[in-house]
């Protein structure tokens, strides 16, 4: 199993990668990564596959599904609903990929300390592009993804014509102009675990970072940290199978165990990331450990939608290359 490391995967861990072997005696061993199709493409490309399933980003369970990256799985035989109802129908629309399983909703936010603004805080997307009224270091995820929309939507985008606007030239010249903006202050992250550490340090007075590791860092830790979850980008992953995977049938049931309603929902009992299936809220309760009400950090709870933009894997499978190209160009500049 490859995952994302950090209180995500310790998540994953007691929801159902224990619990498989528990009930299979199939070890489950982890590997952490940093996202993409890199390391899958190059072992299923020179045919030396060492991984099994890997927990993506949807927009990349997508283009690896194109790519004949993975191995296809049949919908019909993932786990129905509590209710009896089948998954075709429990998936919340447009989260399942025909090479993919499981399925967990997360959200890129922005957060801060609030030891570090002891009269006005943030409270708008705005606020993270302005330099002038909350001076101090950024810290932003090395990669296009998310920083091309929150720059639209800081620069006067509506949420709705984000990816019409990025879709042209003009738009994502306007994007980077924006990021231009506060690109001197910015300290690039790659891990999920390093936005809720450089805010500790105080390395940075903002950051963007996955709500459920702000989440963890204030329920577990006792960070003094707030989440601004105007202009969160929600966006959900799946896991799929390595295609040539050795372990295939291991594999298969491991990705059937964690298609389960149950399972998905358990993952919202240690970090604050909701399943994909429409039956998986009403398994939403409190945190395991620490007896917090999980539904009101949910990124789908409604209080937190109000300037909320879905991603569109869609339209990061057809241009994820050509951006991180130029992402890439500008971040050397």
């Amino acid at each position: 199993m490859v995952s994302w490391g950090g209180s995500y995967e310790e998540a994953c861990r007691k929801a159902f990668f224990d619990p498989f072997s528990a009930e299979t005696g199939i070890e489950v061993r982890v590997e952490s990564f940093n996202g993409g199709l890199a390391q899958v493409r190059s072992q299923v490309e020179t045919g030396n596959v060492h991984w099994d399933v890997v927990d993506l980003e949807f927009a990349d369970v997508v283009r690896g599904c194109d790519e004949g990256l993975f191995e296809i799985i049949d919908i019909d035989e993932l786990p129905a609903a509590p209710d009896g109802t089948a998954a075709r129908e429990d998936y919340i629309e447009g989260t399942y990929s025909e090479c993919g399983g499981g399925g967990t909703y997360y959200s890129a936010v922005f957060a801060y300390n609030r030891e570090t603004f002891p009269d006005e805080q943030p409270s708008k997307l705005e606020d993270f592009f302005d330099l002038g009224k909350f001076p101090g270091r950024r810290g932003m995820r090395r990669t296009p993804v998310v920083n091309l929309e929150l720059a639209l939507m800081a620069d006067g985008v509506p949420t709705d014509e984000v990816y019409a606007v990025l879709s042209t030239p003009e738009g994502v010249a306007r994007a980077f102009r924006k990021l231009d903006t506060i690109k001197a202050a910015v300290i690039w992250w790659e891990t999920g675990a390093q936005p809720p550490q450089m805010l500790a340090d105080q390395e940075v007075v903002m950051t963007t970072a996955y709500n459920g590791r702000i989440f963890n860092a204030q329920v577990l830790e006792g960070q003094p940290f707030s989440i601004v979850w105007d202009g969160q980008v929600l966006d959900y992953g799946q896991l799929a199978i390595v295609r040539g995977s050795p372990r295939l049938e291991a594999a298969k049931r491991f990705l059937l165990f964690a298609s389960r309603v149950e399972s998905m929902a358990a993952v919202g009992r240690y970090i604050a990331y909701s399943p994909t299936r429409r039956s998986g809220m009403d398994l939403i309760g409190t945190h395991a450990e620490t007896g917090v009400d999980m539904r009101p950090h949910m990124p789908s709870a409604p209080g937190n939608l109000t300037r909320a933009l879905q991603n569109d894997p869609e339209w990061w499978t057809n241009h994820a290359e050509s951006m991180t190209e130029r992402f890439s160009t500008w971040l050397a500049r």
